[in-house]
């Protein structure tokens, strides 16, 4: 199946989500190539960058169960590769 690169943006308002997150993350672990997550505190959010090398299908779904979460917003972003 052919695979893309793609970064997925998540910006976290609800702290109270991020174990979903977590396994979220954890049960498409062996599709992200890197993450990357700040908190920012002045703002008392937390954004996470995810980079996956996965097929169309699978990063849609990666993003679309984030972006359902509480407090969570998430987008992708598709390289041409």
């Amino acid at each position: 199946m052919e695979t893309r690169v793609a970064l997925i943006g998540i910006i976290i308002d609800n702290p109270a989500s991020t174990g979903e997150i977590n396994s979220v993350l954890h049960e498409y672990r062996e599709y992200i190539i890197g993450r990357m997550g700040i908190p920012y505190k002045q703002r008392n959010i937390s954004i996470i960058s995810i980079i996956v090398d996965a097929p169309n299908n699978v990063i849609s779904s990666i993003s679309g169960k984030l972006g359902m979460l509480d407090g969570v917003n998430s987008k992708a972003v598709y390289s041409n590769v």
